[in-house]
């Protein structure tokens, strides 16, 4: 049976390329699709509509290996009061320092985690786990979810859960179906359900397919303590304000 949390926090998820926010289908840079002009406008449009945090992605340090857009991060972070998570090409101390200085409360840290994993694990020790979040993205190969990174093979991926004893300390991990990613064609609720089960410890954030109010419920219920919701938010298929709703009720 699935356990039901008292509430799950909506992470409205924007990616920036170029100081633009835009979505990507599946992940790829040449499904590309610009949504608005001035993200600052936007994540205070967020902010008005109930958000308790955002999930920024810059797509530009995520392509390149290291961030490229603070100037517009730290703007933003100026701008609301909502917590702010962001991702995209964080490797070093100095990269996750300034912007923790310029105000963003969490880093998200993704392929650097199946590379150098001791290397996640001093920035974990110098900053502290509420501060940074661990990126899994898998893929679903027969019964085992799969880490998905830019080497491995289908025969030479390591199943999540040997990965994710790599990484005892964590306390919050984005866990993606990358299948599902931009699609909104449901959540992978079983993977979920089954990674809530396998890491109690864990704070769970669901990615990847988000599509309705009934998906959150169920993700919810599923044990997610968070949910990433992208191109349904900004296709307008889910409303921001219902769905926090959704989520605290």
């Amino acid at each position: 049976m699935w356990k039901v949390l008292s509430a799950m926090i909506v992470y409205p998820a924007m990616e920036l390329i170029g100081g633009r926010c835009v979505r990507l289908s599946q992940g790829r840079f040449d499904r590309a699709s610009a949504y608005c002009a001035d993200p600052v406008d936007a994540v205070l449009g967020l902010e008005a509509a109930g958000a308790e945090w955002v999930h920024l992605v810059d797509l530009d340090g995520a392509r390149e290996g290291g961030p490229r857009q603070h100037g517009l991060i730290a703007d933003i972070a100026l701008s609301v009061s909502i917590k702010l998570q962001v991702a995209g090409g964080f490797r070093e101390a100095e990269h996750l320092q300034r912007v923790f200085d310029a105000g963003v409360d969490r880093v998200v840290i993704g392929r650097l985690a199946t590379e150098q994993p001791q290397r996640v694990r001093e920035l974990i020790a110098e900053f502290g786990n509420e501060r940074i979040a661990l990126a899994l993205d898998v893929t679903i190969n027969g019964e085992a979810p799969l880490v998905a990174t830019a080497s491995s093979s289908p025969r030479s991926a390591r199943s999540l859960w040997d990965v994710a004893k790599d990484f005892p300390e964590v306390r919050h991990l984005l866990l993606t179906d990358i299948g599902r990613k931009g699609t909104m064609s449901g959540a992978n609720l079983p993977l979920i359900e089954e990674a809530a089960k396998r890491l109690p410890h864990v704070s769970l954030q669901a990615s990847g397919g988000v599509s309705s109010l009934d998906d959150l419920r169920a993700l919810k219920s599923a044990g997610a303590a968070g949910a990433i919701v992208g191109e349904a938010l900004w296709e307008r298929k889910i409303d921001l304000a219902e769905a926090v709703q959704t989520a605290c009720a």
